[in-house]
């Protein structure tokens, strides 16, 4: 098969195709870990001199700050930053179904909405793969009411969840909209349904509040022409049926900390799916070293890669703990054994000596 350009070989397997060569990238990667591997450069310019097949965005939300730790975005929610690339909502503006009648989301037609996509879009169309975060329907509410206050809506005020719910659905079609205008090649969501040993909510809660919805925000992402990959970590297998009969193009991560086996999901649902992962972020990438990094590698995709519909990356993110050995182990490994056909011959042995 003649070479690809990035954004056909991640567009391939989202259509569940074989590509010349397994695509990789990541949701993030660590300031920490891109430092080492090549100092001093933002993860745009990161992407680009890694090769990697895709660059992110998402929405431009503006930011009050507070104090020196603390910030209030255009949602009403006061984050804290970290050390990590994320900060942490540590403040919810809404507490009931009053204040949700006064509040108001952020506008998605806002000027200046979309301005770093529009860039990306400018510099890197048709050669890498610009995919656009956008939420589906847990995180929102999540957000907007807090961790313990959705979980407690969930038995003690369903009402209020389905306001939140539709709000999410409403706001983020509008936006995807807004995107596929601009020239987003696909979309991914991060909204979380489960831990490490199960749903946050029974699957009959899931099927009653958020499956429908969920179909409704997936279908209208993908009739803008924006293939969807859905990100939840934890063990989703009571879920799973009605996250797929939702339309997503891709499923990630296939958490194996909680138990997920990507080789099971590939046999069982590779027809309906294309997966994304799933190297061990939590154990071998931060604790193992690059032969067992490698290794597990070339497992994932013995067991994922045939037939296509894989982008191989890490089971979450490529946090501040993950070894940049490792990274680099992992990422020399899929260009070593991803090309197509497949073969995991051709390279001589799991010595790890090529990353020292």
């Amino acid at each position: 098969m003649a070479e690809l350009t990035s954004v056909e070989r991640v567009l391939r397997v989202l259509r569940n195709e074989e590509p010349d060569r397994i695509p990789h990238f990541e949701w993030i990667i660590d300031h920490r870990v891109r430092e080492a591997i090549i100092p001093g450069c933002s993860m745009e310019e990161f992407t680009v001199r890694m090769g990697l097949d895709a660059i992110l965005t998402g929405p431009d939300f503006r930011k009050q700050q507070i104090d020196d730790q603390r910030y209030r975005n255009e949602w009403g929610v006061v984050s804290q930053y970290t050390a990590e690339e994320h900060s942490v909502p540590v403040e919810a503006p809404i507490q009931s179904q009053e204040d949700l009648a006064h509040y108001t989301p952020p506008d998605p037609h806002a000027p200046g909405r979309y301005a770093s996509l529009e860039r990306l879009v400018k510099k890197y169309k048709g050669k890498l793969a610009i995919g656009v975060h956008l939420n589906d329907v847990f995180s929102i509410p999540r957000y907007l009411i807090g961790y313990e206050g959705v979980l407690m809506a969930l038995a003690a005020d369903k009402e209020l969840v389905r306001k939140l719910v539709a709000m999410s659905v409403e706001v983020n079609i509008e936006m995807a909209h807004e995107v596929a205008r601009r020239g987003a090649d696909f979309v991914f969501t991060g909204d979380d349904y489960a831990s490490t040993t199960g749903p946050l909510m029974s699957p009959a809660t899931f099927r009653e509040l958020f499956a429908g919805p969920l179909k409704q925000v997936v279908t209208e992402f993908k009739q803008q022409g924006l293939p969807v990959i859905k990100h939840t970590d934890g063990n989703i297998m009571a879920l799973l049926d009605m996250i797929l009969d939702s339309g997503i193009d891709c499923l990630d991560p296939i958490d194996p900390v909680a138990g997920m086996d990507i080789g099971l999901l590939k046999r069982d649902y590779g027809h309906r799916v294309a997966l994304k992962g799933n190297v061990d972020c939590a154990h071998t990438l931060t604790f193992g070293n690059e032969q067992d990094t490698v290794r597990e590698t070339k497992e994932v995709i013995r067991k994922a890669a045939g037939g296509g519909g894989l982008i191989l990356s890490s089971s979450n993110s490529i946090h501040s703990a993950v070894k940049p050995g490792n990274y680099l182990a992992m990422w020399n490994a899929i260009r070593m054994y991803g090309k197509y056909p497949i073969s995991l011959d051709t390279w001589g042995g799991d010595t790890g000596n090529t990353f020292a």
